[in-house]
């Protein structure tokens, strides 16, 4: 029986890296992003579309009229560092990389309800935890991200459904910004604990493991800092 897949801001890095990996093993998938996909198969369609525009839902209920969707990965997410001067972009970064991601969740997850099956994963940041003057809405974003998926898991998971929230630290993409990037991954690095997620279904999974004790030394700095 196929196995359906929709892959939301895998144009490249790593969406593009883990819906090459699911075509491998013999997914049926559906890639939505803002830009054509380098990807031609047989088993792969595109559809170019942007996650913030209006026309998004009508989008995903087209889609999700036709395929039966077991799988859904939303790696969507931009972040620009804040300009006083213009903060125009501010709201849009919110728009993509939450906003879209409720809104995907929103059309697939009933589906999967009625056929008690389903898994949605979401890439969200170890940003979620921290504040941030220089990309306050990146990081308020990845912070409700994380908060809405990791609530949802606990609502969907006695019907049958799981959801993941994967919190990576520096991935080797375009996103990755700043001088300094500890415990830098690999995408193919990363498609590699998201291919563990797709077969554990756990509700949080943070890589690399280290990480955690990181993100918890810096956070304590900050508070030092504001006594």
């Amino acid at each position: 029986m196929p196995r359906h897949a929709l892959m939301v801001g895998n144009s490249d890095g790593i969406g593009l890296a883990a819906t090459k990996r699911l075509l491998m093993d013999e997914w049926t998938i559906i890639g939505i992003s803002r830009s054509e996909s380098p990807i031609r198969h047989p088993r792969y369609g595109h559809r170019i579309a942007d996650v913030a525009h209006s026309i998004y839902p009508e989008l995903l209920e087209a889609l999700t009229a036709e395929y039966p969707f077991d799988f859904c990965l939303y790696s969507a997410g931009i972040g620009e560092l804040l300009d006083l001067s213009d903060m125009r972009r501010e709201a849009r970064i919110i728009d993509v990389n939450l906003t879209g991601m409720v809104k995907t969740a929103a059309a697939l997850i009933p589906g999967m309800i009625d056929r008690r099956s389903g898994h949605f994963m979401g890439i969200s940041s170890v940003a979620d935890e921290l504040l941030s003057a220089e990309s306050p809405s990146y990081h308020a974003s990845k912070a409700g991200f994380s908060q809405y998926l990791e609530s949802l898991a606990l609502a969907v998971k006695p019907k049958g459904v799981f959801i993941t929230n994967i919190r990576f630290g520096f991935v080797d993409t375009k996103m990755a910004q700043g001088d300094v990037k500890p415990f830098m991954l690999s995408v193919e690095k990363a498609v590699d604990h998201l291919l563990i997620c797709m077969k554990k279904k756990p509700v949080r999974y943070t890589a690399p493991g280290l990480a955690v004790p990181l993100v918890k030394f810096r956070k304590l700095m900050m508070r030092l800092g504001a006594i």
